[in-house]
């Protein structure tokens, strides 16, 4: 996807004022009429970025996953991200952020363009985190997440904080500023909410207990940024989990490995689709 590409944009009212989400379909059903509005046609995957990420960053993996799975694709970059309505450089982003995400965002956008049916979710790092918080309190055909995050490891605040020396030095914040309006936006509500005191506590462990939903967690052998532990402790919470622990991957398995994780995905759906048919 093109970082310089415009996209749709949908307007919500969230938290008493306005708020332009871009978004993009892809593998849309040619025979369809309209853009991926109204009544729906196939099975949605709706791909969640990083704590950096946007819609352009994702390059052609949606495009790629839905194509072997068959299914529509509906990629979004979140309020503070890409070219979506930035966040208050004043304001930062409290320790529930994620969970506003997934419980009041997400569920607007899922309505603005038209998905009254239970979504499938690929969430990647804060992505996955906002995947699994959803599908522990919304109806969710099924759940992909990759290196998620359950609880704050010392691990990741080091990695954040070596993440922010990059930034201050401006090579980072060069690469961000093609993909975000505005790189401060994302990059200081991401790692200052990260690496607040308030958030050291954060933990969902508890919560995805409620998921039922099919649930495939992955992680990459050698991520900087979390320990395997996040999807093994998932694992441990989600019965019906199925790990998916990837060698010579680091943080971004979609982008490290993305035919092993297009090949993982697909196997696991069909075997989930298998078995729902034999209900």
């Amino acid at each position: 996807m093109d970082s310089k590409t415009s996209a749709p944009r949908l307007r919500i009212d969230w938290r008493g004022r306005p708020a332009d989400i871009e978004y993009q379909w892809v593998n849309e059903d040619p025979t369809r009429d309209g853009a991926g509005e109204g009544a729906e046609a196939s099975p949605v995957m709706v791909f969640l970025h990083e704590g950096l990420g946007s819609i352009a960053m994702w390059r052609d993996f949606p495009e790629r996953l839905c194509r072997a799975l068959g299914m529509r694709g509906l990629v979004y970059s979140r309020p503070g991200y890409g070219r979506s309505t930035m966040r208050p450089l004043d304001e930062p982003w409290a320790p529930d952020y994620l969970h506003r995400q997934a419980l009041e965002v997400l569920p607007a956008l899922l309505a603005g363009v038209g998905v009254t049916t239970p979504p499938w979710l690929f969430g990647h790092s804060d992505g996955g985190s906002i995947a699994l918080i959803h599908a522990a309190h919304r109806a969710t055909a099924g759940l992909v997440v990759a290196a998620p995050h359950i609880t704050v490891e010392d691990l990741s605040v080091e990695s954040i904080g070596r993440t922010v020396e990059l930034y201050e030095a401006g090579s980072l914040k060069r690469s961000l500023a093609r993909f975000h309006d505005d790189p401060d936006s994302p990059f200081r509500g991401w790692s200052d909410a990260w690496r607040s005191a308030e958030f050291k506590d954060w933990s969902i462990v508890e919560e995805i207990r409620a998921i039922t939903c099919p649930l495939l967690a992955m992680q990459g052998e050698g991520d900087e940024y979390a320990s395997i532990e996040q999807i093994r402790g998932i694992a441990r919470e989600v019965p019906q989990t199925r790990l998916f622990e990837i060698a010579d991957c680091g943080h971004s398995p979609h982008k490290d490995q993305p035919d092993a994780v297009i090949n993982a995905v697909s196997e696991w759906f069909k075997q989930t689709a298998a078995r729902a048919s034999s209900l």
